[in-house]
């Protein structure tokens, strides 16, 4: 009843009832208050999925120096900036939350800058070091963007979700036109734009956790909702194409924790289903096809099969256009009534259990019988020397995988240096004592083995313990399962009949939680497919998953908002502005705070000091290179150009090594063989220092040069193997030099021993 109404009737009347709702304008009525929607927040998006694309194209895997260090610098700078304008524009007296996980994270960091004390390969911890200064200053940034606008959080799901469309869109124009994309790729995996499938496969699946929550939210624009459905089947497809068994298992993960802690299950089912469709119908018809599906297949029939999937593709993007927007009319006219929900939800399961009573009976009934195809199935993941599956379709179903292998060689390596590991990204180095193959391998495919092996057990109890301390600061934000752990205060002080948890509290859904459980989604996906693969190193990825998990931990409870919305009218803030714009420097510095000036100033000499340090092992680089050039015209140009390389990056035994080099030619054995013996105490570990200073004792000591060729071998037996002997050119100098210094060494007094 009105309230006009209320005040007209008679003093001991009661009022009339008001008029019962009818059912249908019950259903019609939205569940969701409409929300303001902040201004420029398309800007914002598009901003946050140009630095996403950026990213992505000109670092790719990161396993290239130049474009890893300029990717480095760039975020460090920009990261610096942003944690520095933050800290003076915050208003004054709000808690600050994320910090536990932040410092935390600083700490690792800090253990990894300390590694190169003890690293086999020290040159290589400092770059790992100058990676992770990166991705703590990226960490700290979203943190502090979560704190200073938390209103923009739709910009970060919509910029990661426009920025793994256009990489994927990206990575399936290569499959469509190969000859002007990647016309020398042999390979029928998609890779680019990161040159490794994988990461490929990931960014799909990470966009299609954002595309989830676009299609499925109640608020936004239909249109803009309505697009999810082709950047679904796109994102799909790609995957798909991209052979990515551990993305696919990410995305599984992902999707059963989505529909889990999200209410929106069928306006989820409703926005995954059809694009599923269409993607998996697609991709089986490219399968199908040889030049789509093999390697090694001419260019000419590759571009005729890539033709032909971007004209099937044009249609699966119109079809999903139409599906999506039929989807949101129908949709948005009436919400279903509960009964239909239950019937719907209840199809959904039903389906479910089907589907894994269907592929239990299928085990069941194959040659190995059900528990025999479950025990083969983990003796073949497990197995270090399982064949591994070929680069075809058929991988999708496949098992069998060569990471057993790299997780056996990074737990030997653990065993060897137990408590602080071999050094960051020392497990390239150190995993040459123990391998069985010759295949060259960067990283242990899998975040908790790569810790153990570089940093052991105290890396991963650091690492143990930023998971808890974020989780605990994110749980603020997202309430999974309507839960959440009670305050630290609840457990110094436990009062009487109180326990302290994690306890059942129900909130409401609103538009900001639902963004928020979808940003958890996200990093759930990348932390499952980082602790079967080294995306952690990828920079794209790594920097998606650390916006949102900054900004979960920051963001705190979501009945929070900023004090100027609240306290403060548009009008006011204009006139604060103007005040602020009339006032002298010294007075608008009194006004924020000295000690506030002072940290932000901190923070960007900080910034520096760290872009500073990750420049060093590139400029040492390029002089090392350099000097390589000068050589031969211009010896003493050489020379200075090698000196300024190892004073550049003092830990860099290349560097060394080629001013030994220069040494040498201008004259100076003395000298050279005194800056090899410095690489070799400087990597005792690394088998080139010893091979770099056998190879010059060959014919001036070759009783020498024998014991220094032995300890090159023995910290990597397989250089000298048969396999290694009929593909490696280096296999067979390294071959040929022992036997000739065993030779040597025979001849001279004294035998070679």
């Amino acid at each position: 009843m009105p309230a006009a109404q209320a005040e007209r009737a008679p003093a001991g009347v009661a009022p009339p009832p008001a008029p019962a709702r009818s059912t249908e304008q019950h259903r019609r009525r939205p569940a969701v208050r409409p929300t303001a929607v902040p201004p420029g927040l398309w800007l914002t998006t598009a901003l946050t999925a140009a630095v996403f694309c950026s990213i992505t194209f000109y670092a790719k895997g990161g396993l290239n120096l130049e474009s890893m260090t300029n990717t480095e610098i760039a975020l460090t700078l920009a990261a610096g900036a942003v944690v520095a304008a933050a800290i003076v524009v915050t208003p004054a007296g709000r808690r600050a939350y994320g910090l536990w996980p932040l410092g935390l994270l600083l700490a690792f960091t800090v253990l990894t800058v300390l590694s190169t004390v003890w690293s086999v390969q020290p040159d290589a911890s400092w770059r790992d070091a100058g990676r992770m200064l990166a991705f703590s200053a990226v960490f700290a940034a979203a943190i502090l963007l979560a704190r200073l606008a938390p209103e923009r959080w739709p910009s970060v799901l919509g910029g990661l979700a426009l920025a793994a469309v256009i990489a994927c869109g990206f990575a399936l124009l290569t499959k469509i036109f190969p000859g002007k994309l990647v016309p020398l790729s042999s390979y029928a995996r998609l890779a680019e734009p990161y040159g490794y499938w994988n990461a490929v496969g990931l960014t799909a699946a990470l966009g299609m956790i954002c595309c989830l929550w676009l299609g499925a939210r109640r608020a936004g624009h239909a249109l803009l909702n309505a697009l999810a459905y082709p950047a679904m089947g796109m994102l799909l497809l790609t995957l798909l194409l991209a052979y990515s068994r551990g993305a696919l298992a990410a995305l599984a993960v992902g999707l059963l924790l989505w529909f889990c802690m999200v209410p929106l299950r069928l306006r989820s089912a409703a926005v995954l289903i059809p694009p599923a469709l269409a993607g998996g119908g697609l991709a089986a018809w490219a399968f199908s096809r040889h030049a789509l599906s093999s390697e090694n297949v001419p260019l000419a029939e590759r571009a005729s099969a890539g033709h032909q999937l971007g004209a099937l593709l044009l249609v699966m993007i119109a079809l999903l256009s139409l599906a999506g927007l039929a989807v949101g009319f129908l949709g948005g006219r009436s919400a279903p009534s509960l009964a239909m929900r239950r019937n719907a939800g209840a199809a959904l399961l039903a389906a479910i259990v089907l589907a894994l009573a269907a592929f239990a009976g299928a085990l069941a009934h194959s040659h190995r019988g059900f528990t025999g195809s479950i025990s083969h199935a983990v003796d073949s993941v497990t197995n270090p020397n399982a064949k591994p599956p070929p680069n075809t379709p058929d991988r999708l179903t496949a098992v069998a995988s060569v990471r057993a292998r790299y997780w056996k060689e990074a737990l030997q390596i653990f065993d060897a240096h137990p408590a602080l590991g071999a050094g960051a990204s020392g497990y390239q180095t150190a995993r040459l004592r123990y391998r069985k193959e010759t295949l060259e391998v960067r990283h242990a495919h899998g975040f908790v083995v790569q810790t153990l092996a570089d940093l052991g057990l105290v890396g991963l109890a650091l690492a143990l313990a930023v998971l808890l301390a974020w989780m605990a600061a994110a749980g603020r934000a997202t309430h999974p399962f309507n839960r959440r752990w009670t305050p630290w205060s609840a457990w110094l002080h436990i009062r009487e009949g109180s326990r302290p948890g994690w306890k059942r509290r129900p909130e409401p859904y609103s538009p900001e939680r639902i963004g928020m459980l979808a940003m958890l989604t996200l990093v759930v996906v990348f932390g499952a497919h980082s602790l079967i693969d080294w995306t952690w190193y990828v920079p794209g990825n790594a920097c998606a998953a650390l916006l949102c998990a900054g900004w979960l931990a920051g963001r705190g409870p979501l009945s929070l908002t900023r004090p100027e919305q609240t306290s403060h009218p548009p009008a006011a803030r204009r006139e604060q502005r103007r005040r602020r714009q009339s006032q002298p420097l010294l007075a608008e510095l009194e006004r924020l705070g000295y000690v506030r000036v002072t940290i932000a100033a901190a923070v960007v000499v900080a910034a520096l000091l760290a872009a500073w340090a990750q420049w060093q092992p590139q400029r040492s680089e390029e002089a090392r290179q350099q000097a390589l050039e000068l050589l031969a015209r211009n010896p003493r140009a050489a020379a200075g150009a090698a000196s300024s390389a190892v004073s550049r990056d003092p830990l860099s035994a290349e560097a060394l090594m080629t001013l030994a080099n220069v040494q040498e030619v201008r004259g100076d054995p003395a000298l050279a063989r005194a800056t090899l013996q410095k690489a070799v105490r400087l990597q005792p570990s690394n088998p080139q220092t010893w091979l770099a200073l056998g190879r010059y004792d060959l014919t001036r000591n070759p009783q020498a040069a024998l014991r220094e060729l032995e300890a090159a071998i023995y910290l990597n037996p397989e250089s000298i193997s048969p396999e290694a002997l009929a593909k490696e050119r280096d296999a067979v100098e390294i071959h040929n030099a022992y036997i000739l210094a065993l030779r040597s060494a025979s001849k001279a007094p004294g035998g070679p021993y």
